[in-house]
């Protein structure tokens, strides 16, 4: 993620940041310019360097629950942003921790939409197309309602449901324990569940089975049976040779997701470790023509995936370093194994076309 500045006053913010600490400007993000602007008092019109614009403005309507920083920037008569239009199911927020929870959850999605626009990867809504558009229910479990299980998270067909549970950190945090998983946010179950999503958009919608096949397996195989078993007996011995997660290991379809999902965490960190100005690797510094040094290193834009996994290494082994240092675990707690770094490649390939 890029730093950003208040158009009113320079100051850097943030993505998240839905006022100017500096000016006291309300803030909002323009996804079509891919930049936050201040908004005057009437959130009606940008402020740009204590000038009032001339183009009328409309900030996304979940903007009053504190559930988006978001502009409305085309006619669309639900009144929500591009990101938000794609809700179809959010819990009762008179409930004060659906609220919290359901807060935490737009945010982690709105991070998911930062990396869609940058890769400028088609987006189409449940209105647009009720059977394949891509659509969000964030549920809640229901403990009254007998015969019920908890909610789960998953994707069916472009809907992604997500139990608003996953917003509480500890509630996080004692599942992947439970499941013995190294890494789970908030972040991570949008951008895995949206892979499948771009899987039936960019795979099987375009009939490029063989490309897939050669590098993921057969997507034939039994889903159901390949889950049952990976939950019965657990991930095959020696997975971590061949794939970035033990659940990659499972199906070909979860391979896929897992690795699409790494890809886009490799790129929006690399992103951001830019932002800073921290360069790790002068391997690619060495590939940027010495004029364009001062320019930055735009991972969303790379040539190949070989670029970013040289940017990527040296980096992770720094911040593992640093949480070391800090007597915390590993921050990044994966191997990029030579069959893995064939797998983002081919994401990197399918992405880029």
């Amino acid at each position: 993620m890029r730093l950003f500045s208040c158009s009113n006053c320079s100051n850097v913010v943030h993505f998240e940041n839905d006022g100017c600490v500096t000016c006291g400007s309300r803030l909002a993000f323009r996804s079509g310019n891919l930049d936050m602007v201040a908004l005057d008092m009437s959130c009606t019109q940008v402020l740009e360097q204590g000038q009032v614009g001339t183009d009328t403005v409309r900030p996304c309507a979940n903007a009053a629950l504190g559930g988006c920083n978001w502009l409305v920037e085309d006619a669309d008569e639900s009144g929500f942003c591009l990101a938000c239009r794609h809700n179809l199911t959010i819990p009762d927020l008179s409930i004060p921790e659906n609220l919290q929870n359901w807060q935490r959850i737009e945010l982690a999605k709105r991070g998911l939409f930062y990396s869609l626009l940058r890769f400028q990867l088609p987006l189409v809504t449940r209105t647009a197309d009720p059977e394949r558009g891509l659509g969000f229910e964030f549920l809640a479990d229901d403990p009254t309602a007998e015969g019920e299980g908890p909610v789960l998270t998953g994707h069916d067909e472009g809907l992604i449901t997500l139990n608003i549970a996953e917003g509480s950190d500890a509630e996080r945090e004692a599942r992947r324990v439970a499941l013995g998983e190294p890494f789970r946010t908030l972040l991570g179950h949008f951008r895995h569940e949206v892979a499948h999503y771009y899987w039936n958009v960019l795979v099987r919608d375009t009939g490029r089975f063989d490309e897939f096949r050669a590098v993921f397996g057969d997507e034939r195989e039994d889903y159901s049976e390949a889950l049952k078993r990976h939950y019965a007996e657990g991930p095959v011995v020696g997975w971590e040779n061949s794939f970035i997660s033990a659940y990659a290991a499972s199906h070909p379809w979860e391979d896929f997701a897992e690795t699409f999902a790494h890809y886009f965490h490799m790129v929006d960190a690399l992103d951001t470790a830019d932002a800073f100005g921290l360069r790790t690797s002068p391997d690619v510094e060495a590939d940027i023509p010495a004029i364009e040094l001062k320019r930055t290193f735009d991972s969303y834009r790379a040539g190949s995936a070989l670029a970013l996994i040289r940017a990527w290494v040296p980096l992770t082994l720094a911040i593992n370093s640093i949480n070391r240092s800090m007597g915390q675990p590993d921050l990044y707690p994966f191997v990029l194994s030579e069959p893995v770094i064939a797998k983002l490649h081919y994401i990197h390939g399918l992405i880029r076309a």
